[in-house]
């Protein structure tokens, strides 16, 4: 009588590895693929670490090679690793870290898996832009935006530094594209504390009652009526967009594009540079103050996907500014005042 088998699939190859390889080769590439199914998300290399000569030379002068690798390596695959467990065996286990970030956000019980898929994200966000070299040059109409939507690359520089220096607690600073129909482009700077997001989508909790407006319960009626509110209020300050769809967002959200972040986490600038007391080039305003340095202007660009056409707009039109609002973790409420891939 035969007996069945669970057959387990394997790597594609691995039948064909040589007799002759070392038992330790032979046995990864024999390896089945279940055994391996755990790992749903993984480090993703950074385009100027592809190699890991950063992890061995340190980030330039803005981070040293132990604190570049506790902040990078060992911090994001900690959350990955965390995430990993907390969505094993879900749906989630195969969509995209942001996607998932978005799909928590407005859920309670989802709580532990929204925290680290935010900030697997926003780690991420602010490592990609930055650059092993100082002083990449601003490409001319990344330049003419932000004194479109600042006044000078000075006012935004400080903007950026003393908000992430005079934050209380750990969080992010976002620069940020906002849009609305009929408007040109504006840039505007945000807080988020925690792991909180800076995308409208992820504000809007569910939750029996919200303090902040009254609304009552988690209705689609109490939903529309707090809305409501919201549109009364813009259509008497003159706003001709506000029964547009596209503006389906919390009450307060307005469409935006995170383009740059600084993360003001201790474990990223403690190590390096201290408490900073009475020595304004060290602690945390001495991190933000260099961090301007390093900043990778080039794939800041491609996120803020502005093109020549719109910048004529933008500067001809005199985009006018306003630095944004606090966001907050899976603790608080985040509307942003002004306004994720991993």
């Amino acid at each position: 009588m035969l007996r069945p088998r669970l057959r387990i699939p394997l790597r594609p190859g691995a039948l064909l590895t040589p007799a002759f390889s070392s038992s330790a080769t032979t046995s990864a590439a024999l390896r089945p693929m279940a055994c391996r199914a755990r790992a749903m998300h993984s480090l993703t290399p950074l385009t100027y670490d592809l190699n890991g000569e950063v992890r061995t030379t340190g980030l330039g002068k803005l981070l040293s090679v132990t604190a570049y690798n506790i902040a990078w390596y060992q911090y994001q695959s900690h959350l990955l690793a965390k995430l990993n467990g907390l969505i094993a065996d879900t749906d989630y286990q195969s969509r995209h870290v942001k996607d998932i970030m978005l799909s928590t956000a407005r859920d309670p019980a989802e709580a532990s898996t929204f925290n680290y898929a935010s900030m697997i994200h926003n780690n991420h966000f602010f490592f990609k832009n930055l650059s092993p070299t100082p002083d990449v040059p601003m490409p001319d109409a990344l330049r003419h935006a932000f004194e479109a939507s600042f006044g000078s690359l000075e006012t935004l520089r400080q903007e950026m530094v003393y908000t992430a220096a005079a934050m209380f607690g750990p969080g992010f600073v976002w620069l940020v594209r906002t849009s609305h129909p009929g408007m040109p482009h504006a840039f505007k700077v945000l807080t988020t504390y925690a792991a909180g997001s800076p995308y409208p989508a992820a504000h809007w909790r569910r939750q029996d009652t919200d303090m902040n407006t009254a609304a009552g319960a988690n209705s689609e009626a109490a939903i529309a009526k707090s809305r409501g509110w919201f549109a009364n209020s813009a259509a008497g300050a003159g706003n001709p967009n506000v029964n547009n769809p596209a503006d389906a967002y919390a009450p307060g959200g307005i469409s935006l594009q995170p383009i740059l972040c600084l993360n003001t986490w201790e474990h990223v600038w403690l190590w390096d540079y201290g408490f900073g007391t009475n020595d304004p080039s060290q602690g945390k305003l001495g991190f933000a103050e260099r961090w301007w340095k390093y900043i990778n202007w080039e794939t800041v660009l491609q996120d803020a996907n502005i093109n020549r056409k719109q910048m004529s707009t933008d500067v001809d039109g005199g985009s006018a500014s306003a630095t944004g609002g606090a966001g907050a973790g899976r603790g608080g409420a985040s509307q942003p005042g002004p306004a994720p891939a991993q």
